[in-house]
């Protein structure tokens, strides 16, 4: 009786087994197309016995790179060229010699008869006297060469003047009120100044 129990026992298990042999032998080209790595590593040596596991790569930050810095140069300083102005040159003059200083003579002055004459270097006389009037005061010039003029004539107050005069060698100097008139009679005679003081009314 009990081999009859255990027969389907016996039968289902070596049918599982069968099962599972066959499942195996069917996968394993499967598996083995499917993962490459099994394929790389069956290819790899054996390794020693002895040896440690290769240690991990150790994963560190990326290094920067080693750059030392560079010592910042001093800015350029530039500085304008102080030019200095050219020297203004005076303009060159040719050396003249310098003019002889002039000498100026003083004619020699003399009184004749209350004219005062002065001698001019051609020998030229020239004679100069003032006449003074009741009715004003005239000044008279004459020269040696026979020229009377007048140089001036200034009447008092109330009178007037009035010259009156023909000739180089002949004038008269009027001074004149109402009715009443002094004269100044000058000419050159016999190489010498001569004059008339006259009054008419009164």
């Amino acid at each position: 009786m009990r081999s009859s129990r255990w027969a389907p026992i016996a039968g289902w298990c070596a049918a599982t087994a069968t099962s599972i042999v066959l499942a195996s032998v069917a996968l394993l080209p499967v598996l083995r197309t499917s993962s490459p790595e099994d394929a790389a590593l069956a290819q790899l040596p054996a390794a020693d016995s002895t040896s440690f596991p290769a240690p991990l790569p150790s994963v560190s930050a990326p290094r920067t790179p080693n750059v030392t810095p560079t010592s910042k140069k001093p800015p350029k300083v530039t500085t304008k060229p102080t030019t200095t102005p050219p020297r203004e040159t005076e303009p060159t003059t040719a050396a003249t010699a310098p003019e002889p200083p002039v000498t100026t003579t003083t004619p020699p002055t003399t009184t004749e008869d209350g004219w005062t004459v002065t001698t001019a270097a051609d020998g030229t006389r020239t004679y100069v006297r003032s006449f003074r009037v009741e009715g004003g005061q005239a000044v008279i010039k004459m020269t040696s060469d026979g020229v009377v003029s007048l140089v001036t004539a200034t009447p008092a107050d109330g009178w007037s003047v009035q010259k009156v005069q023909d000739s180089p060698d002949n004038m008269a100097v009027y001074f004149n009120e109402t009715q009443h008139s002094f004269i100044i009679h000058a000419t050159w005679f016999n190489d010498r100044p001569f004059v008339q003081v006259s009054e008419v009314g009164s």
